[in-house]
């Protein structure tokens, strides 16, 4: 037998890739005679705002390599929009730093933290299956979390929080986030806070971990992260960042410099002016609210309780039955969704509803659930 290579050791690491397993779904929604009303995926089908797509057209002329820091517009822009949107007023350059989209950050986080064998990496139990997947992929030790305070803190080096979470649409709350802070500075874990839906709260207002409610003004072993995709329809130009500990973010500035990980430089001008303007989310949060009212109340309708769901693009919903029953029987309408299962055993009887599809497709879905 031939040895081992490092690539197949690597794939051996990583669970199967969920999304593979609703492929036969999709083709039966697929099939509909109206087509296919794809709710399972939350990206973004709105327009770019005509802002952000001039910043990015007039910026088009960049022969030269972008730096990984960004531009001093740009970092200006990240520390303005935290005092102004996060209630963190007093973070300086060294405590921002923009990412290719938060996924790649995610997965390679721990890596880039130079974690692996022996370390833990901890992630609510429900939760994006990146989570896991960074940690194994860094040959770390992932560990699932229903308490975070309860968890054994021996080789935990990196606390994932998800507030708003994907999938549930869970809102933490200043209590319980300033807790958790707490208890990680106490045992010297870093806590990154994914807080990419932020700016999408319906029934509570989400609160960064940075708020000095939270952190108590320190950002000391603190790190949120932010994207773009959701709040300004920028999934297709990988616009993300982090703020918080300057230590933190020095380390990890080096590492992606020595990587070449850097953000387009005509990215960089468009997240400046996505950053810079607050029209184009207000805008988009009305569309985004009224095709969650649309499609909450057609599916209470026919029989699903929704949990949770405060904030983010999804309704966590159940018919207390089995997800991929649940996705199976909505197939046959013509209507995909995520089964829960995707984000954990503990979601194994709900299915994730996205609520990112257009006005008319959110109309044909609610035509379907009410049997027209």
């Amino acid at each position: 037998m031939g040895a081992v290579s490092p690539r197949q050791s690597l794939r051996e690491r990583l669970p199967a890739f969920p999304w593979d397993r609703l492929e036969p779904y999709k083709a039966t929604a697929a099939a509909h005679a109206d087509g296919i009303v794809d709710l399972s995926v939350g990206t973004p089908v709105d327009p770019v705002p005509a802002l952000v797509q001039q910043a990015l057209t007039d910026a088009a002329n960049s022969p030269g390599y972008p730096t990984v820091w960004g531009t001093l517009a740009l970092r200006d822009a990240l520390t303005g929009w935290a005092a102004d949107r996060l209630g963190a007023p007093d973070l300086a350059h060294p405590n921002v730093l923009p990412v290719v989209g938060s996924k790649e950050l995610v997965a390679w986080l721990p890596t880039q933290l130079g974690l692996g064998a022996g370390d833990k990496v901890a992630y609510p139990r429900l939760a994006y299956p990146t989570y896991e997947v960074g940690a194994r992929l860094a040959g770390a030790e992932p560990v699932a979390y229903d308490e975070p305070t309860a968890l054994d803190p021996a080789g935990l080096k990196l606390l994932w929080l998800n507030s708003p979470s994907n999938p549930t649409g869970r809102v933490l709350t200043v209590d319980e986030l300033r807790r958790t802070v707490a208890w990680a500075r106490q045992h010297g874990v870093l806590v990154v806070s994914d807080e990419c839906y932020l700016e999408l709260g319906w029934d509570a207002e989400p609160v960064s971990v940075l708020h000095p409610d939270v952190c108590g003004g320190s950002y000391e072993g603190l790190v949120a992260v932010h994207s773009l995709s959701k709040r300004s329809n920028l999934a297709g130009y990988r616009s993300a960042f982090l703020l918080g500990d300057s230590a933190v973010l020095g380390d990890l500035l080096q590492i992606r410099k020595h990587s070449g990980m850097m953000m387009a430089a005509p990215v960089q001008a468009a997240t400046v002016a996505a950053l810079g303007d607050t029209a184009h989310v207000a805008e988009q949060r009305e569309r985004y609210a009224r095709r969650r009212a649309a499609l909450r109340t057609a599916f209470e309708a026919a029989g699903f309780r929704i949990e949770h769901s405060e904030a983010s693009l999804y309704l966590w919903a159940t018919r207390d039955e089995p997800c991929w029953d649940t996705v199976g029987d909505l197939a046959k309408h013509g209507i995909l969704v995520a089964p829960g299962e995707f984000y954990g055993a503990a979601g194994e009887r709900f299915v994730r509803i996205a609520f990112t599809a257009t006005d008319e497709r959110v109309a044909a879905a609610v035509r379907r659930l009410s049997g027209s």
